[in-house]
């Protein structure tokens, strides 16, 4: 299931420069300290900080459920839009109706697989439920080196589990299931749909997939290590994978699923989004996915902003040509789960 073939990834400038990001994004990217990966004592840090986040606040258009799951540090975060049913009992006629049925989105956080939080992305999942109408259920997994694969892809795997068990109490239609993330988790959401496919049943709609990690072979490339991306590097990658496959980047064989962009037989996966910027680490990685898909006969669907860096949809939240690129990543999704209704 894997294929030695070498990912085609263009050197790029010898060091980036704020002059070389998007005007838009240059104030955000000054001030941004880029994360501390390297060494556990830093990683630690970066979890005690993200644990300090607070729980959303409620608010009438979204509600939002913290459900924890039996394997300690996995669970899920679940936004609902208003007027849909939440309970985990069996549902009741009027939501088991087509009317009502609503579709969903899986969401996986970022994090290099070595940090990160679902609770990271909670105002964006709330605001995504509000706008497409649709329940998001953002995944809490275990995280390497201590949870190295295959504990995270289990743990979204088991997440996609008790969303399909829950979706009929829920009022969400089963096959208007997304997968998605940002970074690592856009990584493991194109891993979890390549598991789902070779599991067999229920299958995802789509694939929304943020500046995906899908290559490991790009960390193995120490000739990257100059150009010091903004907000994750070459070297920060090395132990993101490393970290993952509890082995050096870049081997002739990985184990099925640990690394989505080695799989050889796409074909059958689901529709995909891949939204990146064009000075992105994963930039040359996510368009050669792009084009494997497309190859395969899976529509894909490519967004590339130009002068935009690694995350720069979280860092500049506020800038237009984030709020621009978000948009067009909604329109994607509200489009693939409406035509998956009407399938």
């Amino acid at each position: 299931m894997t294929s030695p073939r070498s990912a085609d990834v263009n050197p790029g400038p010898s060091r980036m420069r704020i002059a070389d990001l998007h005007p838009d994004l240059r104030r955000a990217y000054r001030w941004f300290p880029r994360p501390q990966v390297r060494h556990a004592w830093q990683r630690r840090m970066v979890q005690a900080a993200l644990a300090l986040i607070p729980a959303p606040r409620p608010a009438e258009a979204v509600r939002f459920e913290r459900i924890d799951f039996a394997v300690p540090g996995t669970g899920v975060r679940v936004f609902t839009p208003a007027g849909a049913p939440v309970s985990a009992e069996a549902p009741s006629p009027e939501s088991e109706s087509e009317s009502r049925a609503r579709g969903a989105l899986l969401w996986l956080h970022g994090g290099g697989l070595v940090i990160g939080d679902a609770a990271q992305d909670d105002a964006w999942c709330a605001r995504l439920a509000e706008r497409l109408g649709i329940v998001v259920v953002s995944v809490e997994y275990r995280l390497a080196p201590e949870h190295p694969f295959p504990a995270p892809l289990d743990d979204c795997v088991a997440a996609w589990q008790w969303l399909q068990d829950a979706a009929a109490a829920r009022g969400i239609d089963p096959i208007r299931i997304a997968v998605g993330g940002q970074s690592a988790g856009g990584g493991l959401a194109a891993a979890l749909a390549q598991r789902l496919l070779d599991d067999g049943g229920p299958q995802p709609a789509a694939q929304l997939l943020y500046c995906p990690m899908l290559d490991d072979r790009t960390a193995a490339r120490r000739d990257l290590d100059a150009v010091r991306h903004f907000a994750w590097t070459n070297r920060d990658n090395l132990v993101g994978w490393s970290s993952y496959l509890q082995a050096s980047p870049g081997a002739d064989v990985v184990p099925d699923f640990a690394v989505p962009a080695r799989r050889a037989e796409l074909s059958g996966l689901p529709p995909a989004w891949i939204g990146v910027g064009d000075i992105d680490l994963f930039h040359d990685e996510d368009l050669a996915y792009a084009e494997a898909l497309r190859g395969a006969g899976v529509a894909c669907t490519v967004d590339v902003v130009p002068g935009a860096p690694h995350g720069f949809e979280s860092i500049a939240r506020g800038a237009d040509v984030t709020h621009a690129f978000h948009a067009r990543a909604r329109a994607w999704l509200g489009e693939r789960l409406a035509a998956s209704a009407d399938a």
